[in-house]
């Protein structure tokens, strides 16, 4: 006797049709590639060499592919002020301006590139923000250390002073 097997996994594709739509449609995001905009290298620049920023906040803008600078932090501003501006429901790179003393009363600057991805942001954005990085790391040359982070604690001060030194 012939079986006859019935095509099972296309009707499991079709009964889920937005979850697989979207992760569907972050993959071929994901990728094709995002551009950093000149902006974003300058801004890197003149926070490494003339420390005008403390913090850069970067985005991604899904339409024109392009990474772009969201916000940026003066001298005077702190770590608490950068985790206070990411989103608590959407990803974002940060690059921050760890400045120490060590224990032989050197001073030093570290800086930290902060892969922000907080459980609550949709599914696309964290895949296409996970493949973009290492294109955004290269663009900014002198990053010294990278976090991921998908709340808060992941990336608090403590986490951040104990890489540096």
């Amino acid at each position: 006797m012939k079986r006859h097997h019935s095509p099972k996994v296309p009707f499991l594709l079709l009964s889920q049709p937005s979850a697989l739509a979207e992760m569907a449609m972050a993959f071929k995001m994901a990728t094709s590639g995002m551009w950093v905009t000149e902006e974003c290298k300058n801004s890197f620049m003149a926070m490494k060499w003339k420390k005008v920023h403390r913090y850069i906040v970067f985005k991604i803008d899904e339409k024109s592919r392009l990474i772009t600078v969201d916000k940026v932090g003066g001298p005077e501003e702190g770590y608490n002020d950068l985790a206070a501006s990411l989103p608590s429901d959407d990803c974002r790179y940060a690059v921050f301006d760890f400045d120490f003393v060590t224990g032989d009363n050197c001073r030093m600057s570290k800086m930290f590139l902060i892969a922000w991805a907080p459980t609550a942001s949709r599914i696309r954005a964290k895949m296409l923000y996970a493949t973009s990085k290492d294109g955004l790391r290269r663009a900014l040359d002198g990053i010294h250390y990278e976090v991921q982070a998908t709340d808060p604690t992941e990336m608090g001060f403590d986490v951040i002073k104990d890489r540096a030194k």
